[in-house]
């Protein structure tokens, strides 16, 4: 069994993966302050609660976009299991063209998501990851990695808002009943939700007349669930695509 971990600005992601199925995913919060032995009594209690043994696990694979926090992951790991994990990042074979002014700036969740695309779907791709940051990725035929767009997630645009002004109230992101909203909640949920929404499609719309062509579109993401819907381009919603490219990576660098 494989251990993938995805370490996240805001949680992390925790899946063991046998022979391709992917058994469970669950998510920890991102703590810069936790010790490798915090780590890796999460980690060994997520792999308890799923009635996964440790003994069973053979190897592990870390994606990290969150350096403070890597080295505890990866040495909880190494307690727990016992093997030091593969870590993505220079050096690795991906598979992908990087055609970028500077490659190794390319977050190593990018690089995931772009190999699990390429593993399921044909490019071109346009690949949205939607999590404390939204980037948008293009990846054309014989996997050339063109770059993309990052901007601020819908979670960190809601809660500068609600912390800069003082009299509008948290939300949920709950479908809006309509885009004009009636009361200030549904007029803050209407505006981070569709406004999210059509900031995409807009993205779509605007790479597409700078390629010449259409793309498959595909987003991924615990927010991503949520604006999906909400956008008027054909979009696939993949929930599990980092989990999946982790995989992908491990059995190209396996030794």
């Amino acid at each position: 069994m494989l251990l993938a971990i995805d370490i996240g600005n805001t949680n992390i992601v925790i899946g063991v993966i046998r022979e391709d199925e992917i058994l469970f995913k669950a998510r920890i919060a991102t703590d810069r302050l936790r010790t490798s032995d915090q780590y890796g009594v999460e980690i060994h209690n997520m792999l308890q609660v799923f009635n996964i043994r440790r003994e069973d696990i053979t190897d592990c694979i870390i994606a990290s976009v969150v350096p403070p926090v890597f080295n505890s992951v990866y040495t909880g790991v190494i307690k727990v299991i016992g093997k030091q994990p593969l870590v993505v990042g220079p050096g690795l074979k991906t598979g992908l063209n990087i055609h970028v002014d500077i490659p190794s700036q390319v977050g190593a969740d990018r690089i995931v998501a772009a190999v699990a695309a390429l593993a399921e779907y044909k490019a071109p791709l346009v690949l949205i990851d939607m999590g404390t940051a939204t980037t948008v990725e293009v990846v054309e035929p014989e996997n050339v990695y063109m770059g993309g767009v990052i901007f601020p997630g819908v979670m960190v645009s809601l809660d500068s808002l609600t912390s800069r002004a003082a009299q509008l109230p948290g939300i949920s992101l709950d479908k809006p009943k309509n885009v004009i909203g009636r009361n200030t909640v549904d007029c803050m949920r209407s505006g981070v939700m569709y406004g999210t929404a059509a900031m995409l499609d807009g993205l779509i719309d605007r790479i597409a007349e700078e390629l010449g062509h259409s793309s498959t579109i595909i987003a991924t993401g615990g927010i991503a669930q949520f604006i999906v819907p909400l956008c008027r381009h054909e979009i696939i919603l993949e929930k599990e695509l980092l989990l999946k490219g982790l995989n992908v990576l491990y059995k190209k660098n396996r030794k």
